[in-house]
């Protein structure tokens, strides 16, 4: 247990040192971008103009930010990779698939019921969700401040909102598989063993409370964070689940590997950042697979699934 915990430090350590010079980096680059090239001022005026446009209607606002802008992002990126589910094209993503073989193409009445039950979740569970939010939010008093936050600011409530996100949906999570609750809750969204884009939030309506919805919410609402922020936030998430689920390791697009892995293997990787499953010993399975080795940013245009396959099945 001591080493275990000393390689995790010494992990944390490590990404955390990374990250604070990629950190640095991005700061000071787009800082001097968002002075220089878009003239200062470019997204306060834009922010202004479209608050004086709905005359101050801080529902409306919230509602287009918190919901209409996410959803948009959501099923737009999804959109593209079904596409690709359905017919089998572009060959650019689909040459990247995972699991070599599975939905080649998608089973269309199994993707109609991930959908429709997608839809749902969002209209009659994460929308309604976010009327208590508009009031805590209210509370805070920053919400819809006139003066947009630094993007240094918002860098900083980002880093934030990663971490209450992954403590919470990693332990929610792993609770889900208790059999108990796995039984009755989590095994609809493992249904799909081969996980598509769509099926991030393909979940029973419990589920998506506790383990989708409000690990993401409440980064923002402990931070009284400014609406803007919030709207970039659950856009992330969003598309971030996405790509976890889409079955393709695209390049230049993080990597799906790990929650790939949990879908095909159940007990393995919980998390979204790892950190997590290295200290419970949630991921040793997966560190001894091809997977593992794939677990990174695809910086080339050749398939992983070439370049590290998987070895040959043993004939029996």
């Amino acid at each position: 247990q001591g080493k275990k915990l000393s390689d995790a430090l010494r992990i944390s350590a490590y990404v955390f040192s990374t990250g604070l010079l990629m950190f640095t980096a991005l700061v000071n680059s787009v800082s001097w971008f968002m002075q220089n090239v878009t003239l200062g001022n470019f997204w306060q005026t834009a922010w202004l103009e479209f608050y004086d446009y709905m005359e101050g209607d801080e529902w409306t606002i919230f509602l287009v930010g918190a919901a209409l802008v996410p959803a948009l992002a959501f099923w737009g990126f999804n959109g593209i990779l079904l596409v690709a589910d359905i017919t089998g094209k572009p060959t650019f993503i689909t040459r990247y698939r995972i699991q070599l073989g599975k939905n080649d193409p998608v089973d269309k009445k199994k993707l109609s019921k991930a959908i429709y039950t997608a839809l749902g979740n969002q209209f009659f569970v994460s929308f309604p969700m976010l009327v208590p939010m508009f009031y805590i939010m209210n509370w805070w008093d920053n919400t819809f401040s006139k003066e947009l936050p630094t993007f240094q600011w918002f860098l900083v409530e980002l880093s934030i909102f990663t971490v209450i996100e992954e403590i919470l949906f990693y332990y929610t999570h792993r609770l889900g598989h208790h059999p108990v609750l796995y039984k009755h809750i989590h095994k609809k969204h493992h249904e799909w063993t081969a996980p598509i884009g769509v099926v991030s939030i393909y979940a029973h309506p419990i589920e998506h409370i506790v383990s989708n919805t409000l690990p993401v919410m409440t980064g923002p609402m402990i931070m009284g964070s400014h609406i803007v922020s919030v709207s970039a936030w659950f856009s992330i998430a969003l598309i971030t689940t996405s790509i976890s689920h889409c079955g393709y390791h695209l390049p230049f697009l993080p990597s799906p590997e790990f929650h790939d892995f949990h879908h095909l293997k159940f007990n393995q990787c919980y998390g979204v950042l790892g950190v997590l499953d290295f200290l419970h010993g949630t991921d040793k399975m997966f560190r001894q697979t091809k997977a593992f080795e794939r677990h990174k940013v695809l910086l080339g245009l050749t398939p992983l699934s070439e370049s590290i396959p998987e070895p040959p099945k043993k004939e029996e």
